[in-house]
C-alpha cells in the first residue's frame, strides 16, 4: 500500500485534535511557522491541510488574525448560498481607491455577494500574499489591480494557476502585458495625449512631463504625451521628461526643483495624477514663480486633489472612479452567474478645464532667477 500524502497525515492529525477538543472551540491553531516546525514540512504542505479543513468547516480564517477552530463540520448542510469576491489593489485607503472600492462594493451587495479586500501597496512580495490569502479563502472571483504593472512581475505563476481553476478574474486600470485577463481601466494613451493636446492648444510647445515608470499607466499617458507631440510636430526634450517610481516618490520634489532651476525649462507640464501636480506646484511657488502665469499645468484622475489648492483648481483628465470599480464588479458577477466570457471594457477619457492653464504667447519663454 502506498504511503499517503503528507498534508494527508497532518490534516488528520489537526482533524482530530479538533475533534477531541485539545484544539477548543473558537480558540487559534498554531500559526503557518510553528505547523512547519513541529510537522517539519514546507509551507505548501501545511496549506494545503489547513484548506481542506477550512473547506470542511473544521478551521475558519480570519483576515489579519489568523486561523480558528469551527464546529461548521458538524452541521449538516452547507448553508448559504452568498460568495465571496477577493478584491486585492495597490492601496486601500488613498487617493482614488476608496471611490473604486465604494463602486465594488455598491454593485456586489445589490446581489448579495460578499467583500474580501487586500493591498499591496505596489509590492510584489505583498502581492504573494494577498493572492496566497485569496486562494485559500476559495473566493468565487477576483478583482485585481496589478502590481508594478510596467515591471516583468514574479507572481505571473499565481495568475495563470488562477486561470487553470478557473476563477474569474477583471484587472482594474492595467494588466499585465504577458497575460491576456480582461481589464477594466481608462484609456491611458488617450488620456496622455488629450492632456497634452491642451497645452499644445494653448501655443505651449516646451511640455514637460511627470510619469511613473513602474506602472502601466504611466507607461501609457507617456506614450500620449508622445503621439500628441508628434502629430503637432514638436520634438521634446529627454530633460523635460522626469521619471519616477513606489520607491523613489519621495525624492520627486528634489527631481521637480531641479528641473525648475535648470537653465532649459518647460513652459508646462502635464502630470501623471493630481497628487504629483499639487507637489509641482508648490515647487513652482517655491522658486517664486506661480501657476498659471508661470507654468501651466495639466494633471490626472481628477481627484480631491485637484480641488485642493487655494488659488489653483487643476484642468484634470476624469477618472470614472466608483463607475469602474461598478464595472469590474457587474462584469464578474455576470460572469459568475451566467458563466459568460469576460471582455475587456474601457472608459473613453474627457479633461476637465479649470484654471492651471493658461494660453502662452508666441515665443514666452521663462526665466528663472538663479542665486
Amino acid at each position: 500500500m502506498l504511503n499517503e500524502p503528507k498534508y494527508i497525515t497532518i490534516k488528520k492529525e489537526l482533524q482530530e485534535k479538533i475533534k477531541n477538543n485539545s484544539y477548543l472551540l473558537g480558540s487559534k491553531i498554531p500559526s503557518e511557522a510553528e505547523l512547519r516546525k513541529q510537522f517539519d514540512v514546507s509551507r505548501h504542505t501545511i496549506r494545503q491541510a489547513v484548506s481542506e479543513l477550512v473547506n470542511e468547516g473544521f478551521l475558519v480564517k480570519q483576515q489579519g488574525s489568523g486561523t480558528f477552530v469551527s464546529d461548521l463540520y458538524k452541521k449538516e448542510i452547507v448553508t448559504s448560498s452568498k460568495r465571496t469576491i477577493g478584491v486585492i489593489t495597490t492601496y486601500l485607503s488613498d487617493y482614488i481607491f476608496p471611490s473604486i472600492i465604494r463602486g465594488i462594493e455598491e454593485e456586489l451587495s445589490k446581489h448579495d455577494y460578499s467583500l474580501m479586500l487586500s493591498s499591496t501597496r505596489n509590492n510584489v512580495d505583498n502581492e504573494r500574499t494577498s493572492l496566497e490569502s485569496m486562494i485559500d479563502q476559495n473566493v468565487d472571483g477576483l478583482i485585481v489591480e496589478p502590481t508594478k504593472s510596467n515591471l516583468m512581475n514574479p507572481n505571473l505563476n499565481y495568475y495563470l494557476n488562477l486561470s487553470e481553476r478557473p476563477i474569474p478574474m477583471v484587472m482594474l486600470n492595467a494588466s499585465y502585458e504577458e497575460l491576456d485577463f480582461p481589464v477594466v481601466a481608462i484609456d491611458d494613451v488617450k488620456a496622455g495625449r488629450i492632456a497634452t493636446e491642451h497645452l499644445i492648444d494653448l501655443n505651449h510647445t516646451n511640455i514637460g512631463i511627470i510619469t511613473k515608470a513602474d506602472d502601466l499607466q504611466g507607461k501609457n499617458r507617456l506614450k500620449g504625451y508622445i503621439r500628441a507631440l508628434y502629430d503637432a510636430k514638436l520634438s521634446f526634450d529627454n530633460n523635460y521628461i522626469i521619471r519616477y517610481d513606489t520607491e523613489t516618490k519621495e525624492t520627486l520634489p528634489e527631481m521637480i526643483r531641479d528641473l525648475l532651476l535648470s537653465e532649459n525649462v518647460p513652459t508646462s507640464f502635464v502630470c501623471y495624477n493630481d497628487e504629483v501636480a499639487v507637489m509641482l506646484i508648490k515647487e513652482i511657488n517655491a522658486i517664486g514663480k506661480v501657476c498659471p502665469d508661470d507654468f501651466s499645468v495639466v494633471s490626472h484622475d481628477n481627484s480631491f486633489y485637484s480641488t485642493t489648492l487655494p488659488s489653483v483648481k487643476l484642468t484634470s483628465v476624469e477618472h470614472p472612479k466608483e463607475n469602474l470599480g461598478r464595472q469590474a464588479a457587474m462584469m464578474l458577477v455576470k460572469s459568475i452567474e451566467e458563466e459568460t466570457k469576460l471582455e475587456s471594457y474601457i472608459f473613453d477619457p474627457e479633461l476637465i478645464v479649470r484654471n492651471s492653464t493658461k494660453r502662452l504667447r508666441e515665443n514666452t519663454k521663462i526665466e528663472i532667477a538663479h542665486s
